[in-house]
């Protein structure tokens, strides 16, 4: 236990009230897994948590008091009972009880419903488990307290935790919690995209991330986030006799590595497939797959420096090298792709060729691997910026009209400093460029090359 919790426990037994940890501390310290989230639960009213702690802020209405403590925040919150549910997430009506059994009994599976603690100073600290937590941890099982089917009634994000619980602790959801995640599945929808988003990273992030995806597909619950994934299920594809899409795409995510957009965008590589099957083909699924994957990523409001990191990832895993490929085409591969982005395409690649049943480095990969390596340490022209030349120089050096044409000759200059670095010089490019520029162009047709 951190020495911050035990000492915001030890200010709060000391002005004589009740005060635990609870969920997921005590948990994981049983299970021993490292514990992030630390919360404390108390008899302290929250006007009386905030006089005990110079740095303690109260801005809701839940009894919840975030303490300050060694940089970082703690919640304190009242012991309570939960009443009237409006909206499927937070309790309309809260009732401050000064109970630590009406407490935990409003609280989502047994494991979390486990606290240590005591109700005074003159008590010895002790573990207290009014609704066999540890028998559930032993089983390494997933159990609502109460009936399953109202917990997940009152608070719909607990329908996701439950399946993210047993995929990152490796643990089972009884039965009967389970039949309850089946029934209540469609509450889903209500919940804010953020709050799937962060449950859908932490099953991404397990040692084996199919565990949790293939529960939220069994249980509905995956067309209730998306039901273009969901669409995934019992698609035949010619890649391992007998799989659907949606298995090869289990396959893929586990066989990606452990970064959040490798693992999201192996997820939704194949999302376009079920929109692009109707010719008996998945032509440019990857295409349609990108506008798919953004449209679901804004919905979960990921930052957009991820959603446009996944979507490039979907938009360019269908890559082929082929072996008559020359520098200048593995440079234009390269300049397309960007250097940036090498590292996780290749990864989200590799995991494909895994879940097709291949070789991780089927179809050239390690060839074509070696040569972008090959070309980035040469320090490629990879994007207009890095010509030798600009726009300015083509306006005020040979006249052009500011416009498309500027664009449109700095295009076929990149062209052809790609296919022959050494052209990358000023004066040679103006050469060009001033033939370029004086090339008449044939009317009502696109521009020569």
């Amino acid at each position: 236990m951190p020495d911050a919790v035990r000492d915001i426990l030890t200010t709060l037994w000391s002005a004589g009230h009740a005060a635990f940890a609870v969920g997921g501390g005590p948990r994981d310290v049983l299970l021993g897994r490292p514990t992030v989230d630390w919360d404390l639960a108390t008899s302290a009213l929250p006007d009386r948590t905030v006089a005990l702690f110079a740095d303690a802020v109260y801005e809701n209405r839940f009894g919840t008091v975030a303490v300050r403590r060694q940089g970082r925040e703690y919640e304190v919150t009242t012991f309570r009972s939960d009443h009237d549910y409006a909206d499927f997430r937070r309790p309309h009506r809260v009732e401050f009880t000064g109970s630590l059994e009406a407490d935990l009994a409003r609280r989502d599976f047994t494991i979390n419903a486990l606290a240590w603690g005591a109700a005074s100073p003159a008590e010895e600290p002790r573990l207290i488990d009014l609704h066999d937590g540890l028998g559930d941890l032993r089983a390494r099982s997933i159990r609502a307290v109460g009936e399953p089917r109202q917990r997940f009634e009152e608070d719909a994000l607990r329908i996701v935790r439950a399946i993210r619980l047993a995929t990152t602790l490796g643990f089972e959801i009884e039965p009967p919690t389970l039949e309850a995640i089946r029934m209540t599945a469609p509450l889903v929808a209500h919940l804010s995209g953020e709050r799937i988003a962060e449950e859908l990273r932490r099953i991404l992030a397990a040692d084996a991330p199919s565990l949790g995806l293939r529960l939220l597909a069994d249980t509905g619950v995956l067309g209730a986030i998306s039901p273009e994934l969901a669409g995934q299920v019992s698609l035949s594809q010619n890649k391992i006799p007998g799989e659907d899409l949606w298995q090869h795409t289990l396959r893929t995510v586990d066989a990606a590595p452990n970064r959040l957009e490798v693992r999201m965008a192996a997820l939704l590589h194949d999302i376009g497939k079920p929109a692009t099957a109707a010719e008996g083909h998945f032509y440019r699924h990857e295409i349609a797959g990108a506008d798919l994957a953004r449209d679901l990523l804004e919905r979960l409001h990921l930052p957009r420096a991820t959603t446009d990191a996944v979507v490039h990832l979907v938009r360019h895993h269908m890559f082929r090298y082929e072996d008559n490929w020359g520098d200048g085409a593995v440079r234009r591969f390269l300049a397309k792709v960007r250097p940036d982005a090498i590292d996780d395409l290749f990864a989200l690649r590799q995991a494909d060729n895994v879940g097709s049943g291949l070789e991780r480095d089927a179809d050239g990969l390690a060839v074509l691997r070696e040569r972008i390596a090959a070309e980035i340490a040469a320090g490629p022209v990879l994007d207009r910026s890095a010509l030798a030349v600009d726009g300015s120089d083509l306006i005020d050096e040979l006249g052009v009209t500011p416009g498309p044409e500027v664009g449109r000759i700095l295009g076929l200059l990149f062209d052809r400093v790609v296919d022959d670095p050494s052209l990358n010089d000023k004066p040679r490019l103006m050469a060009i460029a001033r033939e370029l520029a004086e090339r008449p162009r044939v009317a009502g047709g696109p521009p020569n090359p």
